[in-house]
């Protein structure tokens, strides 16, 4: 339990079970098994590839192009059997329930380019060898503008104050262990503060305003998906500026354009940001271990 992204797991599948006994969500078991599996499989291709590069000392883009196939497949089997790569499925079985508990939809291609595109983004959106779009966030947006059944029920856990304190909980303890829970308060302060006003200026009564930031799948994302340490900024001044910039873009997004999914829009668009923000303020780059990839 060194690596703390076993606490996420943990976390996130006691969650999405609880959703299924507590919500009556009503999903196909199905879909779930193909994101799953998409996530994981093209994780272990994309990481054996990169492995297979590193060995060869060429890009996994171009990697061994004039090999014979059967040599290919062998040597990316033996790659793919490596401690680094099989730690790497972590991260991908955490993009995948992060995609259980948000993204819905209604065939097995929309789950399958979801889960797919989401890992993809790692490897093919990087920047000095640091991704910066959020992977689940990523998938999530790739299936809303590419498909047409695809779709994110912010309200599918209600407003009930004791999945706060759940979600707060577990979140404290994952963002404790990771440190980058100053992320998560910058956002819910600016958020907070910026809907706290203008409630008081339609004439709102604090109900409103609970009601509004008591949401579970805006906790879920301040919680877990905005604080994902691979991709935010690294440096405290970069993370806090970034954090702001999703908190003023959500508000905007919800309230002007009236997108019922703006906080995801909102990641999706700053993500970017990530790169200038690590270029302006330097900083050591988070590590889950220092012998585990990404």
């Amino acid at each position: 339990m060194q690596d703390t992204r076993n606490y996420q797991i943990i976390f996130l599948t006691s969650f999405f079970f609880l959703g299924i006994c507590s919500r009556d969500w009503t999903l196909q078991p199905v879909l779930i098994i193909v994101i799953a599996l998409s996530c994981l499989i093209t994780q272990w291709v994309l990481s054996s590839l990169v492995q297979l590069a590193k060995r060869k000392d060429q890009s996994y883009l171009s990697w061994h192009l004039d090999a014979e196939p059967k040599l290919m497949i062998h040597e990316l089997i033996g790659c793919g059997t490596s401690p680094k790569v099989l730690a790497s499925l972590r991260s991908a079985a955490i993009t995948a329930l992060g995609l259980c508990l948000l993204l819905r939809g209604n065939s097995y291609q929309t789950m399958i380019l979801a889960g797919t595109l989401a890992i993809a983004s790692k490897f093919l959106f990087r920047w000095r060898s640091k991704h910066f779009f959020n992977p689940a966030n990523f998938g999530i947006i790739a299936a809303l503008i590419l498909t047409n059944d695809a779709w994110v029920s912010p309200g599918q856990w209600g407003t009930d104050w004791w999945y706060l304190l759940l979600f707060a909980g577990a979140g404290g303890v994952v963002l404790k262990k990771v440190g980058r829970w100053d992320t998560s308060v910058a956002f819910f302060l600016t958020y907070g503060g910026l809907e706290l006003l203008r409630d008081f200026w339609l004439g709102w009564t604090g109900d409103v305003w609970l009601h509004q930031l008591s949401s579970g799948s805006l906790l879920l994302f301040a919680l877990f998906m905005l604080t994902d340490p691979r991709s935010i900024p690294n440096a405290l001044a970069g993370r806090l500026l970034w954090a702001i910039a999703i908190a003023i873009l959500t508000f905007v997004l919800q309230n002007y354009f009236y997108l019922s999914t703006a906080v995801f829009w909102a990641l999706f668009i700053i993500s970017p940001l990530t790169v200038l923000l690590d270029m302006v303020w330097s900083a050591p780059r988070f590590t889950w271990k220092r012998n585990f990839v990404n």
